[in-house]
C-alpha cells in the first residue's frame, strides 16, 4: 500500500476517536514511518508479537507539571510495514491500525500496559 493510502486509514482511525478525547489531546503529532528504528525497538516490550506497530513518545498527561508547558510535542509513531506484513487482509489491517492508534493515545492519557490489556488493547 502506498503511504497516502495508509495515511488515509490512520486519519480515519483518528476520526473515530470520541470527540471529548480528541479535544483533550494537545500538542500531539502523529508520525508514520516504515519501520521502527533501533532506539524504538530497544524500549519496546520484548513480548511484542509480530513486531512493533506503534510507539508513544512524550510525557503522559497525568505526569505533567507546569515545567512541561511549552515542551516539544508528544509523538505517536505508527509503523506501516510491520502492520501491513502482519495484517495483509485490508479489514484486519484497518482494525489493527485502529487498535494501535487507541493504544498509543491511551498512553498519552496515562494508561499503562496492564490497564490497556484489561480493556483489550494489548
Amino acid at each position: 500500500m502506498d503511504r497516502k493510502s495508509f495515511e488515509k486509514l490512520v486519519q480515519e482511525a483518528l476520526d473515530r476517536i470520541p470527540s471529548e478525547f480528541q479535544s483533550a489531546m494537545k500538542n500531539v503529532a502523529v508520525v508514520i514511518q516504515d519501520r521502527p528504528g533501533p532506539e524504538a525497538e530497544e524500549g519496546a516490550d520484548e513480548e511484542e508479537e509480530g513486531g512493533l506497530y506503534g510507539l508513544y513518545q512524550g510525557i503522559p498527561l497525568p505526569d505533567r507539571t507546569a515545567d512541561d508547558s511549552g515542551a516539544t510535542p508528544d509523538i505517536i509513531f505508527l509503523y506501516q510495514k510491520p502492520l501491513e506484513e502482519n495484517f495483509p487482509n485490508r479489514k484486519d489491517l484497518i482494525r489493527e491500525i485502529e487498535i494501535t492508534v487507541v493504544h498509543e493515545i491511551a498512553h498519552y492519557f496515562g494508561f499503562d500496559e496492564d490497564a490497556l490489556e484489561r480493556y483489550g488493547y494489548d
